[in-house]
């Protein structure tokens, strides 16, 4: 899941001001519920990959009565996942691990569904991980993520410079390479939506905001230097929404039941 600590106080202070307390990923509670939109989640053993502030770990686990297992590779992120855990009387449906990169800590068919929000993004080998979320799935279980995916086979400039200003680990796959990933590691029902649009028009409000009434409140909290550069990162993520070089990908998945294998996969506008 990318190299440690790259969210740093600054960025971690910046993403909630922007997209809400507990929350790394823009959407707030409405795209937490977007995610799981068609599960049954009630009881249901859930593991969030990626689980970053716990946020919508909390939200699933308060709204839906799931159990929910959060992981991540940053212990601030779980640190603070777990105090916040903590402080909404959560602690004993929402945990939280600190994970390393690779295998996936968990026995055979651990899980009910699996949700990931961002993370994906970030993982250059999503073949393995991909395989190892089907091992840890129950038969007839789910998968749904949504990730930051790009058309273009090689980034722009203009990505090439949003990557910088990030200051993130970035591996973005297409859309298409998404699904094909999904039907090589065994998954099926594979869909692929593209749901870009909404976040084009709500990065521009964004980019606005700091640069007018939310720029003070972000000079307070991290100083000018940090403000500036993170309204320059949001200028230059406007950019590659706007040019189409970014997108945004939901995907949802299911591991096959036993005697169960038929491939279908298609993608919904």
């Amino acid at each position: 899941m990318g190299k440690e600590t790259e969210y740093h106080d600054a960025m971690i202070r910046m993403l909630e001001l922007i997209w809400g307390e507990g929350y790394m990923v823009p959407g707030g509670t409405q795209k937490t519920d977007d995610l799981v939109r068609g599960l049954k989640l009630s009881g249901k053993r859930v593991l969030d990959i990626g689980c970053g502030l716990g946020g919508p770990a909390c939200h699933l686990a308060e709204r839906y009565r799931a159990q929910i297992t959060g992981i991540d590779i940053e212990p601030q992120l779980v640190k603070l996942a777990r105090q916040r855990a903590a402080s909404r009387k959560l602690q004993h449906k929402a945990s939280f691990l600190l994970v390393q990169p690779g295998l996936l800590p968990f026995p055979d068919r651990s899980f009910d569904v699996i949700v990931s929000a961002g993370t994906f993004t970030q993982i250059a080998n999503k073949r393995e991980l991909f395989r190892e979320c089907l091992r840890v799935l129950e038969p007839g279980g789910a998968m749904h993520n949504f990730d930051w995916t790009t058309p273009l086979e090689e980034p722009s400039d203009e990505l090439r410079y949003f990557f910088e200003m990030e200051g993130l680990t970035y591996a973005l796959d297409t859309p298409a390479s998404y699904a094909q990933l999904l039907e090589a590691a065994g998954f099926t029902e594979i869909s692929v939506e593209d749901d870009t649009d909404w976040y084009r028009r709500q990065s521009r409000a964004e980019y606005e905001s700091m640069q007018g009434k939310l720029y003070p409140r972000m000079v307070e909290l991290l100083g000018q230097e940090d403000a500036d550069h993170f309204v320059e990162d949001w200028r230059s993520m406007v950019v590659v929404f706007e040019n189409g070089d970014l997108t945004q990908t939901l995907c949802r998945s299911v591991k096959p039941r036993a005697g169960g294998n038929r491939v279908k996969r298609f993608f919904a506008a």
